[in-house]
């Protein structure tokens, strides 16, 4: 008979604390990265806790994982602070994404599902020549496709700890993308995302051709052009919305 909270054993449970954890690292993500957190707030767990109408602990092993992709730090006797986002923050976690993905999609040549990789060639054809249109439903299908693309590259590297690290580091990469996209949406400009449907279609391309240099060389090129973009995209949103606010507290007492 399950238990009141809907798990029948302890799998389901830590199952069950660990997609709370990632909608509270997701949340409090996009928080730092649209300006309603500013650098050097604290984040109190009491509050956090009645925010999310959780307990301590997933609150804390949140609060672990933001620091150990770098957005807090966690200070003896002060607790947790919310790091400056800047443009030299975002080119050097690219420059540690476009060495763990370049060298993953090498490795996936030849061992990814060719059905998969025929399937995400459909859509993202599909999708360069919907790009022109733009629009929230054109957002939603290229974020899907983004992240079936690099989940599937990731899945079949062949190195679990290579996997492991992009899984651990994805919830950052994919913050960096949608605050990205939500520039793009409110400029009302749609480019970026026709050329990256082109640069994910160059690497699915590569990979069915069997040819890993030229997947790497697609991967490293998609990565360099969306860091030029996201260096400017998301300064600009934390800074446009912090300039909005008329203050900021030093901590994070309520709910948004």
């Amino acid at each position: 008979m399950p238990h009141a909270n809907g798990s029948t054993n302890g799998k389901t449970l830590h199952w069950d604390r660990g997609l709370r954890r990632k909608a509270i690292v997701e949340s409090l993500l996009a928080d730092v990265f649209e300006g309603r957190l500013s650098a050097g707030q604290h984040l109190v767990t009491q509050d956090l806790a009645v925010r999310f109408a959780v307990s301590h602990t997933p609150i804390r092993e949140a609060l672990v994982a933001l620091a150990g992709i770098g957005i807090i730090d966690l200070l003896p006797n002060r607790g947790a602070i919310v790091r400056p986002v800047t443009n030299k923050d975002v080119r050097e976690i690219a420059q540690v994404r476009r060495v763990l993905e370049c060298e993953a999609t090498r490795r996936a040549c030849g061992r990814t599902d060719l059905g998969e990789l025929e399937g995400l060639a459909v859509e993202l054809r599909r999708l360069v020549k919907a790009a022109a249109r733009g629009g929230p439903r054109f957002i939603e299908e290229a974020r899907a496709v983004d992240s079936r693309l690099h989940d599937l590259i990731a899945a079949s590297c062949g190195n679990d700890f290579l996997a492991s690290e992009l899984s651990r580091l994805k919830i950052l990469f994919r913050a960096f993308r949608d605050v990205a996209w939500a520039y793009v949406t409110a400029r009302n400009d749609y480019r970026r995302l026709a050329d990256e449907a082109e640069e994910h279609l160059a690497i699915v391309e590569a990979l069915l051709a069997g040819n890993p240099q030229e997947a790497a060389r697609a991967m490293s090129s998609h990565i360099k052009s969306g860091v030029k973009y996201w260096s400017r995209a998301i300064p600009a949103v934390v800074e446009n919305t912090a300039a909005r606010k008329p203050g900021s507290p030093k901590t994070i007492n309520s709910s948004k």
